[in-house]
């Protein structure tokens, strides 16, 4: 893998609409797509890419995130002050859409680079989550780059022949409360991220074939709901073959495993109530109870919890009683129920 190119500039987005921007970002493949390519995104399937860069629909952000999404946007110049102000370097601006000049759908639009000391250039990518996210940035205690991040910052390393990313990512309303980290160039990494886009868009994207769902399965299941929406009660049964077939056998294969799981997590959690009601029985009336030998114990606590709800009658009741206010406040919500069930020829 040759080292001295520079990457082509497909289209400076100073002025660009979003619409226009869209168009040029489904010429190729860009940082923020790697994850899903190499299936590790945990927002989006590879199934889910393949159709925006067809234009067959845009991935579109959930509705819930939306005020999230605007919040990074916005927040943006104000993390890369931090940034700033954290590491003594300065940042700049480049409002361009790379290409990478060997593999032509290898695409970056960067939030922002960074001036080195020793004159050279590295790449800022800025991230804002939320307090309880902030864990994604270590692993057993050590400090790291979520994985969906670091294919990020490799995509983009790859294409400006740039050898350092930096993240900064705030999580709360501190400047304190802000992470860097940085990654250097993996040429290994590279190479393999390089070869997974290749087959992506050549033997998907150009080949106009999905590729197949290998993902977690509550990620597929919400792809499947964004791309097809609600099923059709009268259409007729789908016929499978051989391969469905094996999925078939799989699935009843760990339905029965875990049936066997199952059986000793039922005894554990039998002995589990068991000792629980002895340990409630020895505490008497009181809600806390306490076992200290002095080099330490244990504070057992059994506090009552009282919640609001309705039971069915009484809704029921609040439906005759008052058919208004329960249609405005009461909403359905529709599921589909999964089953297989063996069947066998009828006898002649």
């Amino acid at each position: 893998m040759t080292q001295t190119y520079q990457p082509v500039v497909l289209v400076d987005t100073t002025n660009l609409s979003r619409d226009e921007w869209l168009a040029h970002r489904r010429c190729g493949i860009g940082g923020s797509d790697a994850a899903a390519v190499l299936g590790i995104s945990p927002w989006r399937t590879a199934r889910d890419l393949y159709y925006d860069k067809l234009g067959i629909v845009e991935v579109q952000p959930d509705e819930e995130n939306w005020v999230q999404l605007e919040m990074g946007n916005l927040l943006e110049p104000l993390v890369a002050r931090i940034f700033e102000k954290k590491t003594g370097l300065k940042v700049f601006k480049r409002k361009a859409m790379f290409q990478h000049p060997q593999y032509p759908w290898m695409l970056a639009d960067l939030d922002y680079l960074v001036e080195l000391p020793d004159g050279s250039t590295a790449i800022l990518e800025i991230k804002t989550t939320n307090y309880n996210a902030r864990d994604n940035w270590w692993y057993n205690g050590e400090e790291i780059v979520p994985v969906y991040y670091e294919s990020q910052g490799r995509h983009y390393m790859a294409v400006k022949n740039i050898d350092r990313v930096y993240f900064c990512c705030l999580y709360g309303n501190r400047e304190d409360e802000a992470i860097i980290r940085h990654i250097d160039r993996d040429e290994a990494y590279e190479e393999e991220l390089i070869l997974a886009e290749q087959t992506f868009w050549q033997d998907n994207v150009l080949a106009r074939t999905p590729p197949p769902y290998v993902e977690d399965g509550d990620l597929i299941m919400e792809s499947l709901r964004r791309w097809r929406g609600p099923s059709e009660k009268d259409a007729p049964p789908t016929q499978f073959a051989l391969p469905q077939y094996q999925l078939i056998r799989r699935y009843m294969e760990l339905v029965q495993e875990k049936s066997r799981w199952d059986a000793d997590l039922k005894e554990i959690d039998a002995e589990l109530s068991r000792v629980k009601a002895q340990i409630i029985a020895a505490m008497g009336q009181s809600s806390s109870a306490v076992y200290d030998t002095g080099e330490g114990g244990f504070k057992v606590t059994y506090n009552p919890v009282r919640k609001l709800g309705i039971t069915k009658e009484n809704l029921e009741r609040l439906k005759e009683v008052h058919p208004d206010i329960y249609a405005e406040y009461v909403t359905t919500q529709v599921s589909r129920r999964f089953n297989i069930k063996e069947t066998k020829p009828e006898a002649a």
